[in-house]
């Protein structure tokens, strides 16, 4: 059976009733630092910047002694962990600190982070990730590192070789809690299977699509029925070309204007090239702009375009980048079936939930 499991975090009396009663269910033990403002998270949608209410106060670090341990950055405090096996995921954005700067020791250590935070650690910028993670392995920081690279998977270095696994697709995409799923798949199958960092971070990448397709965890039956397609990125955008999206979508209301500059945000953020209309054209008479938005989609790979409301000049967008061949990822969540009938028939991916739509867009983006 092995050990117990443990969890060991800063709780507030009621998240602690909680977990202990999950834990009782499940087979765990909890072990907490009491604190009386939990940190909490507000989130319109899964890629926005989130709200975070209850920060300022910083806690004793918890100290952990085990045989395999899982540490994750945390803004309540730190936690200084000694143990056999370790996974690493700083969770920081801002100023990711090594695994050993609090005094955490590990025989084997595996750090799973994403690009931005290792160019953090390394000083490296523009890097390819083997050498971001070369340089980790050689700077002691850890004996596995694990990149994380968006739509082209993951690079898993082991200290003699490096090896590329893919993200995998999902029907839908729930992205709030997904990093925390990779690692713990990856620390399950790597510290508690013996399997190989590679194969842990692929079966890892596997339930990771499982969750965000279905909000759950994935159990070893449930990823027996479970065969994602890997995301194909194309050699053009591994070498680094961005492929450009046209935003197709109504501006003339203060929420249509909002929904707009998000999905503009998001996709850049995505590493896409985007041409807005609003942004690039703006408005103006028929004379003024149908030409120049017309060649916006001319030039463009794909189209992202907003449906709700079936905008007569969205529609016309949709028909004229079909009638070019350009795929459309189409985001809509009010509308029939009937309304979008043609936009189906016509070949187009249509999404009812808007980070599944940045998503697709993004997956279709990076094939061509």
């Amino acid at each position: 059976m092995g050990a117990p499991v443990e969890l060991h975090s800063y709780l507030d009396p009621l998240a602690r009733e909680v977990m202990e009663s999950r834990g009782a269910l499940e087979g765990f033990v909890v072990r907490s630092t009491p604190i009386d403002r939990p940190i909490t998270f507000d989130y319109r949608h899964g890629l926005e910047t989130p709200r975070i209410h209850g920060t300022g106060d910083i806690h004793l670090p918890l100290t952990v002694h085990a045989e395999r341990v899982v540490r994750f950055g945390m803004m309540e405090g730190d936690a200084v962990v000694h143990g056999d096996r370790v996974v690493f995921d700083p969770q920081d954005a801002v100023a990711p600190q090594a695994f050993a700067a609090n005094g955490s020791t590990a025989r084997q250590l595996a750090v799973v982070l994403n690009r931005h935070e290792a160019a953090l650690l390394t000083g490296l910028t523009g890097t390819p990730a083997d050498q971001m993670a070369e340089a980790l392995i050689r700077q002691g920081a850890a004996q596995v590192v694990i990149i994380k690279q968006g739509p082209m998977g993951a690079l898993v270095h082991d200290g003699r070789s490096a090896q590329s696994i893919p993200a995998y697709r999902s029907s839908s995409v729930w992205k709030l809690g997904s990093g925390d799923n990779f690692v713990a798949h990856f620390a399950h199958r790597w510290m508690h299977e013996g399997r190989s960092a590679a194969e842990s971070a692929d079966l890892a990448s596997r339930a990771t699509a499982y969750y965000c397709q279905t909000r759950g965890f994935a159990t070893p039956s449930g990823l027996e029925g479970f065969h994602p397609a890997p995301v194909d990125a194309s050699p053009a955008y591994q070498a680094g070309r961005r492929p450009t999206v046209y935003l197709a979508g109504p501006f003339f209301t203060l929420a249509q204007l909002w929904l707009v500059d998000q999905a503009r945000a998001d996709l850049s953020a995505m590493g896409l090239r985007v041409f807005s209309p609003y942004h690039d054209v703006g408005h103006g008479s028929a004379e003024d702009v149908v030409m120049l938005d017309l060649a916006g989609i001319d030039t463009a790979d794909l189209v992202f375009a907003i449906g709700d409301g079936m905008d007569s000049g969205t529609v016309y967008e949709i028909g004229y980048a079909r009638a070019k061949g350009k795929p459309v990822v189409m985001y809509s969540e009010n509308e029939s079936d009937e309304n979008k009938k043609m936009m189906r028939g016509s070949g187009c991916i249509l999404r009812d939930d808007y980070v599944s739509a940045i998503y697709e867009t993004l997956w279709t983006a990076c094939a061509l």
